[in-house]
């Protein structure tokens, strides 16, 4: 199949009411390219997909997708009723192989009856959409669908049965498979690693990295960027940045920009500084001068001093006024990077050794039994499992949210506790209200504080928290987390809702703390890293215990 897909967008913006999704974007993809799409969930990623689809169309702007070999989408849902077959979903992601397929039978019963000119005519366009089908291998295509539902760990799926019975992981993976068995030359996936296992995302990388035509990808998936992308588009405050040289090249990129802005930064407060010096010296050299002088020195003598004095309050004038122009133009200093503080009085008491829980005959319901546990105060614990395996549970019970119904939890110290399911907080409440929720000081300190974090700008501290993303959410969930000391840290799926360069700078967080860490997570790079003990959860039990090693 010849790659001549088109893909570029011009001055595009998309807005929904009064908010502003994307805001006058311009970028290109070229044919061949892989190109992964991250940023912060809610910043306009899914947006910008059903954009190239068709499925969403901008205020203002030009899109142009050309794509001769067809496109195919996979949305983050499939859009299909509980009662429509497995046969349906996979007809809907082959609509234009089928829709091209009935054209064939419909052009070849019309050749009945034809002669001369018109049966050359006839013929000649047959001949044409048999040569676009043999292009996208359409005769194959239902043999593709199901290698890639057997790669995708649903072999077998029968084609009569009804969605309703399908999980919704299994309904995800139907939709994936039919999608990429559709083989179209612009190919728009939205976060097609949900819901598949290790293997089933290496099945899916394999795949895409030997894909012929151009793929976009919304995705948190350090590990599937870094294996599959060639291109990164990160969207955030309404604007795309393309970065090339993939994973690799977008993490270089944004070290860069840390770099150049710390240059900026101190450019700034060295031109503020000399010219406050200066300002400073000439006050102290202009008072030296006396301001009267006799008559007997009018002369040479006192023309000289007029002159000194003159120079030096020019001087002073043109440094207060490259002072307050500095001031006024004020370059700030790029937010330090995530700290995560253990409690000082802990440290310093040397009681790091001594344990920071210990579960005793723990059982809730039937949801979770752990006969022992212990975590010391400095070790790192990953735990797994599959969902509905108690993990959750578990770190609730450590936090001391849920109480069990037998056993003794201890802890010691301050536990801090980044919730999967995030803190519901009203939907009234300011970020920077929330922020300070439950916590002393003034507002305006604790606003002070969670700028300096940078993980929200001056004009998100109007926003309301009902107004926000769950990336937004999550902001505040961290922010508040690295705001305090606590000698237990409890994190719950942390990588989600993150753009991966915050998730990178949240592991960097993490290998310099101090404390003891509780991990669960599903994010493979997060796991590659783990350090530690592996604690592997199955319907509510302890399946598995073992030390762990990066690898």
């Amino acid at each position: 199949m010849p790659t001549a897909a088109q893909l570029s967008l011009q001055n595009v913006t998309r807005r929904y009411d009064d908010h502003v999704v994307l805001d006058d974007v311009s970028f290109s993809v070229k044919p061949g390219e892989r190109a992964g799409i991250v940023g912060d969930n809610g910043a306009g990623k899914s947006t910008l997909l059903r954009l190239i689809a068709g499925q969403d169309r901008p205020d203002n702007g030009e899109l142009t997708v050309v794509a001769p070999g067809g496109s195919g989408y996979l949305a983050q849902s499939l859009a299909l009723p509980p009662e429509a077959t497995v046969q349906a979903a996979v007809d809907m992601a082959l609509a234009d192989l089928r829709e091209l397929e009935g054209r064939m039978h419909h052009a070849e019963a019309g050749l009945t009856g034809l002669t001369g000119a018109e049966l050359t005519a006839a013929l000649d366009a047959y001949a044409h959409m048999v040569a676009q089908y043999e292009a996208r291998a359409g005769y194959e295509a239902d043999a593709r669908v199901d290698i890639a539902l057997h790669g995708l760990g649903l072999p077998g799926l029968a084609r009569d049965r009804t969605l309703g019975t399908l999980s919704g992981g299994e309904r995800s993976r139907l939709a994936l498979a039919a999608t990429l068995a559709s083989q179209p030359e612009l190919l728009l996936l939205d976060e097609p690693t949900n819901d598949l296992d290790d293997q089933a995302v290496g099945w899916l990388e394999a795949h895409l990295r030997a894909q012929r035509g151009t793929v976009l990808v919304v995705t948190h998936d350090r590990v599937f960027l870094e294996r599959v992308t060639t291109t990164i588009l990160e969207v955030g405050e309404g604007k795309v940045t393309r970065h090339g040289d993939g994973y690799d090249g977008y993490l270089a990129a944004k070290a860069a920009e840390r770099r150049r802005l710390l240059r900026e930064y101190a450019d700034w407060s060295a031109e503020l500084a000399r010219n406050q010096k200066l300002a400073a010296t000439n006050v102290v050299r202009l008072e030296a001068i006396p301001r009267k002088l006799p008559f007997a020195v009018f002369g040479h003598g006192g023309f000289r001093a007029r002159g000194r004095g003159h120079g030096a309050m020019v001087r002073i004038r043109n440094a207060k006024e490259r002072v307050e122009r500095l001031t006024d133009n004020a370059v700030a200093p790029p937010p330090e990077p995530l700290v995560f503080a253990v409690r000082m009085t802990t440290a310093a008491d040397g009681q790091m050794s001594q344990a920071a829980a210990e579960l005793t005959g723990i059982r809730v319901e039937d949801r979770l039994h752990v006969p022992s546990l212990r975590i010391g105060g400095e070790e790192r614990l990953l735990v797994t499992g599959p969902n509905g395996a108690g993990k959750t549970t578990l770190m609730r019970v450590l936090a001391g949210e849920l109480r069990p119904d037998e056993g003794t939890v201890r802890t010691r110290g301050r536990v801090g506790h980044l919730r999967q399911e995030g803190t519901p907080w009203p939907p009234g409440l300011t970020v920077p209200q929330a922020f300070a929720h439950g916590r002393g000081g003034s507002l305006d300190e604790r606003i002070d504080q969670l700028l300096s974090l940078g993980l929200f700008s001056p004009a998100d501290l109007r926003l309301k928290v009902g107004e926000l993303s769950y990336g937004q959410r999550r902001r505040i969930e961290l922010a508040r987390l690295v705001s305090e000391p606590v000698d237990l840290l409890l994190l719950d799926e942390p990588t989600n809702h993150l753009s991966p360069v915050l998730v990178e700078e949240l592991e960097g967080a993490l290998a310099g703390y101090r404390g003891a860490v509780v991990v669960v997570t599903h994010d493979r790079r997060m796991r590659t890293r783990f350090t530690g003990r592996h604690v592997e959860l199955d319907a509510g039990h302890v399946a598995q215990f073992q030390e762990t090693a990066a690898g």
